[in-house]
């Protein structure tokens, strides 16, 4: 299962009402992702300097670590992302940490194996998937 199918299964287990914030804020998260200036290297190394090291690491090695709203907060909270992300989703910036608790990991697993970014085509493609298919 690729990662966009696993973002439109997340978005499917959430139910009819929530499924549309859902995959908004799939897709608002991956846009400002895609804009942010230091892209997706930049987000590991915000995440690494504000204590969620461990989680990148488990992550990008595809374990299951979880994490909580509040992490996602500490972790991406100086970035910008989680405001721009709900701006674009419509939504609160509650529900896009929420939300991010659960994409996040899936985002560095599929682009950042071992903790390196991927390619940024790679990325840059991903978003116009997923732009395209749920917003």
């Amino acid at each position: 299962m690729g990662i966009l199918d696993s973002i439109q299964s997340l978005a499917g287990q959430a139910g009819a009402a929530a499924q549309g914030d859902q995959a908004k804020i799939a897709g608002g998260f991956i846009e400002a992702l895609s804009a942010h200036p230091e892209g997706i290297t930049g987000i590991l190394q915000t995440l690494k300097s504000n204590g969620l090291g461990d989680h990148v690491g488990a992550w990008a090695a595809g374990q299951a670590q979880t994490a909580t709203p509040e992490q996602i907060q500490q972790g991406l909270g100086s970035t910008g992302l989680i405001e721009k992300t709900a701006e674009k989703a419509g939504v609160s910036s509650s529900v896009v940490t929420s939300a991010l608790a659960i994409i996040l990991p899936m985002v560095i697993q599929h682009f950042a194996p071992n903790g390196e970014s991927a390619s940024p085509g790679s990325f840059s493609g991903l978003a116009q998937q997923v732009l395209g298919k749920l917003l």
